[in-house]
């Protein structure tokens, strides 16, 4: 008989981590990881600040994964574009949707459409070299505001804030970094709608904020306000405790202490309420009403409202996943329908052979325990469905790897494989030792890991062995514009 034939799409940690549960379940299984960029890794590679390298260790555990060669990476194929849903339902007994979530939660407030209103996901996309984004970003704002507390709201902030030659370490791309230099600003407003207890921050990201030279940090010790709920809060989670402390710490810094050029100031009790925009339709400033505690631990609006000046707004209220050709989705939660990770049809029933793990299965929220605990329970199901006989492709059809290759060759999509992956990631690290020693903060020099290659034509020729090309310029390149998100598109038409 032949093994099991299991196509997984996604290679962010959630792909790989269902890939390598299933490989070790005991069933004969032919695995086949499906990514549509050129690089596998997902948001470890695309949605992590490039000063954040212990976060970035998480690759070292999906390389070993990939390295073994029992899971067959397809690289640079897009599920819905180069290959449908239905074909592959006709060739593999199995699917695993792992696509994540990667664009940004609306923000229903006036003026949000503004053309310096930015999505967080677009703005950490640009910063981290995704090849499907514009190359260059408007920085031309001296005071920004950033909506959101939680992670993503703390990186975009600091990056903002950050001296640029502080990021010449990381693996930051060249475009990225001359973009940086060139930013004028000089604060940065962090705004939450709700209190200390309720913010959304991880102790270690939120105590590394105020480690960055020449940055202050601030927060209005007028924002330290508690009701029931709130202490309950803390009482629960050692993790928020820490929180609450970092931000008194901030609060209680002594005014002649903060000589720096640049400041992130977070503003707790202020909810967003519109961006007000200058005659010619650009921003001017954030409008935020003042908000209180309800005793449970949620706000209410004061009415007392307040203008902030600015000339950027970022948002970063939360991660969307997007919808699949060929699979239901939940617009509302911006999630996949499924029971336990079997995605469900429309009539409430599972889909055969149909199943979903990570945030485009439950949202995104959790990290990367609640990712591999996902896999864990999803494959579950996958496993007891095939021991139940439940799971078989198309009779007639070729099975699995041997006919999704031939129709990829067929239709001369340029697939990239684990190899070849293996090809850029030595290429990316021989551009950080060729670019020399860096002096770091503190004294001393260091050597850059690597520098990430941008365009996805050269990403793709590199990982295919047709070498680099000779102008460095076109590894950054420009984006396809059929391949630029429509909500990018849109912006930049304005």
């Amino acid at each position: 008989m032949n093994p099991l034939s299991v196509a997984v799409i996604g290679a962010g940690p959630a792909g790989i981590y269902a890939s390598d549960i299933l490989s070790k379940s005991g069933l004969d299984v032919s695995i086949d990881l499906l990514e549509r960029l050129p690089a596998p890794y997902g948001l470890v590679r695309y949605g992590v600040a490039p000063d954040h390298p212990r976060i970035k260790q998480i690759i070292v555990a999906l390389y070993k994964i990939l390295q073994r060669g029992d899971i067959r990476l397809i690289g640079n194929v897009e599920v819905g574009r180069d290959i449908s849903v239905a074909e592959l339902r006709q060739h593999y007994d199995a699917i695993v949707l792992a696509t994540g979530a990667d664009t940004d939660v609306t923000l229903d407030i006036p003026g949000i459409d503004a053309p310096e209103s930015y999505g967080g996901a677009d703005f950490v996309s640009w910063y981290d070299g995704h090849p499907d984004h514009p190359r260059t970003w408007d920085l031309s704002a001296k005071e920004v505001a950033v909506i959101g507390v939680g992670n993503v709201a703390l990186d975009i902030a600091r990056v903002l804030a950050k001296r640029p030659e502080d990021l010449m370490t990381t693996e930051i791309p060249a475009n990225v970094a001359a973009g940086l230099v060139a930013s004028p600003v000089t604060d940065v407003h962090v705004f939450g709608r709700r209190g200390p207890a309720q913010v959304r921050f991880t102790p270690l990201e939120l105590r590394e904020l105020g480690r960055q030279r020449d940055v202050d940090v601030t927060v209005d010790e007028e924002d330290f306000e508690y009701d029931a709920g709130s202490e309950e809060a803390l009482r629960a989670s050692n993790q928020q405790r820490q929180v609450v402390k970092a931000l008194e710490g901030y609060a209680m810094q002594e005014p002649q202490d903060l000589t720096a050029s640049r400041t992130i100031r977070i503003h707790l009790f202020e909810a967003p309420h519109e961006v007000l925009l200058d005659e010619g339709g650009h921003v001017r400033a954030l409008r935020t009403e003042r908000t209180r505690l309800n005793g449970d631990g949620s706000v209410s609006g004061t009415g007392v409202f307040r203008d902030w000046p600015c000339q950027a707004v970022y948002r970063a209220v939360g991660y969307a996943g997007s919808a699949v050709e060929g699979l239901p989705f939940d617009i509302e939660r911006h999630v996949v329908p499924n029971e336990g990770g079997r995605v469900l049809g429309e009539d409430g029933a599972p889909l055969r052979g149909v199943y979903a793990t990570g945030w485009i299965r439950r949202g995104p929220v959790g990290l990367i325990g609640s990712t591999k605990s996902d896999a864990q329970e999803t494959i579950a199901h996958l496993v007891a469905d095939a021991q139940a006989g439940l799971l078989h492709a198309d009779d007639e059809a070729q099975p699995g790897h041997e006919a999704v290759m031939a129709l990829l060759e067929q239709r001369g999509v340029p697939y990239t494989t684990w190899q070849g992956w293996e090809l850029l990631d030595a290429y990316e690290r021989r551009l950080g030792e060729d670019h020399g020693p860096v002096e770091v903060t503190g004294g001393g020099l260091r050597t850059r890991e690597r520098v990430k290659v941008v365009s996805r034509e050269a990403m793709t020729a590199i990982s295919r062995g047709a070498g680099a090309p000779e102008d460095p310029a076109a590894l950054i390149g420009e984006p396809d514009p059929q391949r630029v998100p429509d909500r990018v598109a849109h912006r930049l038409a304005r």
